[in-house]
């Protein structure tokens, strides 16, 4: 059985995440805290905060177990279940666990074990938290204008009354919730940002924010009405987390097809990155710790969009990014935040792979891949990622989801670069 994607369970909600569905992995998992019917006969006490985002849920799963009910930036016929423990999403084994037991159909505790049910207002201690963090970074937000689109989700409950409170002029779009997302689709993309973009660019608006539906992702946006690579925001903070941390050894942990600027600022801070399979912020910081020093710390984590503010919580957290990110805006401008990040083109290609010849061909990459590159750094723990010399990169791994070898590639001659790497792509596809 397979249940978890990337982040928790998704789908459509007639045929896959099911009340059925809900209720087994409630008592499958036997001390979350929103699957109630499950929870209680499984014999846990569960405690309901009501609409709120999933970073408000991981906030308030700190030394316990948290569900959150969310399909994140799937469309309005999806639903989605995200468990964590102690404010972080359960890791993998913890998962196989909880498809094990759904499978099995473990039957409800004795009547008289059930749980008991209560409801509680989490929303404003987090939002307040977040604030309080914040307030440790950047400057303060006095006349900083910031526009931030909710997107129908659960952003609107918190993240205009965060930078609000920390003194900035909001205006919030799209900022009623409403499932059905009637202002854009709830992934928050260039094209689904028009609003927000359009806004920011024929206004004063100093900074735009979109989020997804649950507030974990963050897109960033410039005021001119352009969207900031994802890259570059990871950049910004991982450098600022950097030279803020005391540690001998601070590192930001990212993913491999994750930009070499944000190498660059960390390592322009002092510091290093380790990189983890999408998906697995959490272990690879668990990793970062267990095979560092004692002068170890990791300052931030974060992949395309989704960020975790370590020293916050281990959770990730839209809503405390665009706190953070709003502040550091408000000392020097984003422009010259951006100024020494050297951002080169970037292109992403699909070469069609059958599931069954994906092990053999990437073993063939493995080989030859690095013999076209001899005097670059060869990664090959999650595909095969080689960064050269010139801060180029490139990165080949299998589509988990589709029948593709997926080639990511970033360079000042990017043309070129992708040519040379597909070639060997295609040629070990063909030879597996």
């Amino acid at each position: 059985m397979d249940l978890f994607g990337t982040a928790g369970i998704r789908g459509d909600v007639q045929s896959k995440v099911t009340p059925e569905l809900a209720l087994a992995v409630g008592r499958a998992d036997g001390l979350a805290a929103a699957l109630e019917s499950g929870l209680l006969s499984a014999g846990a006490d569960v405690t309901r905060i009501g609409q709120v985002p999933t970073p408000t849920v991981a906030y308030a799963a700190q030394q316990r177990r948290g569900v959150m009910l969310t399909a994140s930036h799937n469309p309005p016929h999806d639903n989605g279940i995200k468990l964590f423990a102690d404010g972080q999403e359960y890791d993998a084994d913890a998962e196989a666990r909880i498809e094990q037991r759904v499978e099995d159909d473990t039957a409800p505790v004795a009547w008289d074990e059930w749980g008991e049910s209560e409801r509680a207002d989490v929303l404003g201690a987090y939002r307040d938290a977040v604030a309080e963090y914040a307030r440790n970074y950047g400057e303060p937000l006095d006349g900083l204008s910031v526009a931030v689109d909710c997107g129908n989700g659960m952003a609107s409950v918190a993240t205009p009354q965060v930078v609000r409170a920390l003194g900035a002029d909001v205006t919030a779009i799209h900022a009623n919730v409403d499932g059905h997302f009637p202002g854009r689709e709830s992934k928050p993309t260039p094209e689904t940002l028009r609003d927000l973009r359009t806004y920011v660019a024929e206004g004063d608006t100093d900074l735009g924010v979109g989020h997804d539906g649950d507030a974990d992702r963050i897109v960033v946006v410039d005021s001119t009405g352009e969207v900031v690579h994802e890259d570059t925001v990871v950049a910004v903070l991982g450098e600022h987390y950097t030279a803020r941390s005391d540690a001998e050894d601070p590192v930001v942990v990212t993913t491999p097809n994750a930009s070499a600027r944000i190498d660059e600022r960390v390592r322009a801070a002092g510091g290093r990155v380790e990189r983890v399979r999408l998906g697995s912020l959490h272990e690879g910081i668990a990793s970062a710790l267990e095979t560092g020093t004692d002068d170890t710390e990791v300052v931030f984590a974060a992949e395309p969009w989704k960020h975790i503010h370590t020293n916050f919580g281990g959770w990730i957290d839209g809503v405390t990014s665009a706190a953070i990110f709003s502040r550091l805006v408000a000392g020097p401008g984003l422009a010259v935040l951006r100024d020494p990040i050297i951002e080169r083109p970037y292109r992403k290609v699909s070469v069609e792979c059958s599931d069954d010849r994906k092990a053999s061909a990437m073993g063939l990459i493995a080989d030859r891949l690095p013999d076209r590159f001899s005097d670059a750094t060869v990664d090959t723990e999650y595909g095969v990622r080689v960064e050269l010399p010139d801060g180029s990169w490139t990165l080949v791994r299998p589509s988990g989801t589709e029948p593709y070898v997926r080639v990511y590639a970033e360079s000042d001659d990017v043309s070129e670069l992708v040519d040379t790497v597909t070639t060997v792509v295609r040629g070990a596809v063909d030879d597996a």
